[in-house]
């Protein structure tokens, strides 16, 4: 399987707040590359959000904005493109609203959401959360909450059950942006 996972954190409540952005590149089943990079949001953080992910404003003070980060990271963004995340709803949302936020057009490409493939095909685990799902497949999730590690546990998750369960009920949850 080719596809991209990608998670967002965000500075509050809002979905155009992304402080944290980060992207794994997976080929043939195999992780090839990653992107990690903080975002200035242009905004406050809320104290709830640093408790979760630990970052700050002082953190992403001179970090860039995601008018910034996007010329970086649009070309992966290509239509029929795979990007999987852990609760797709929430990242693609966030990328929707951030981009939005500085007048760039969203691009087109293909979502699958490990959220959605875990609770088919991982039907008694408790709950489908990323952290119980990656302990559930020996899934290396090394810090909880930070992008880097929830994208490459999502993508670890995503090449399980493709190698567990093959394509078809993957490419059954699959959908367009």
């Amino acid at each position: 399987m080719n596809f991209i996972a990608m998670d967002f954190e965000t500075a509050n409540h809002y979905p155009e707040s992304a402080c944290s952005l980060a992207l794994v590149m997976v080929r043939n089943n195999e992780i090839v590359d990653r992107f990690y990079t903080v975002i200035n949001p242009q905004m406050p953080f809320d104290a709830r959000n640093i408790e979760v992910h630990q970052i700050t404003a002082d953190d992403v003070r001179d970090a860039p904005t995601m008018a910034e980060v996007w010329p970086k990271i649009k070309d992966l963004y290509q239509p029929g493109m795979l990007v999987a995340a852990h609760n797709a709803r929430f990242d693609t949302n966030v990328m929707r609203q951030s981009l939005a936020r500085y007048s760039i057009s969203e691009p087109h490409y293909l979502v699958i959401d490990t959220l959605a493939t875990s609770k088919l095909l991982e039907p008694d685990l408790p709950d489908h959360k990323l952290d119980t799902v990656s302990e559930a497949l020996n899934v290396n999730l090394w810090h909880h909450h930070n992008a880097l590690s929830d994208s490459e546990a999502c993508a670890e998750i995503l090449i399980n059950q493709d190698k567990e369960f093959g394509d078809e009920p993957i490419k059954n949850l699959v959908y367009q942006i």
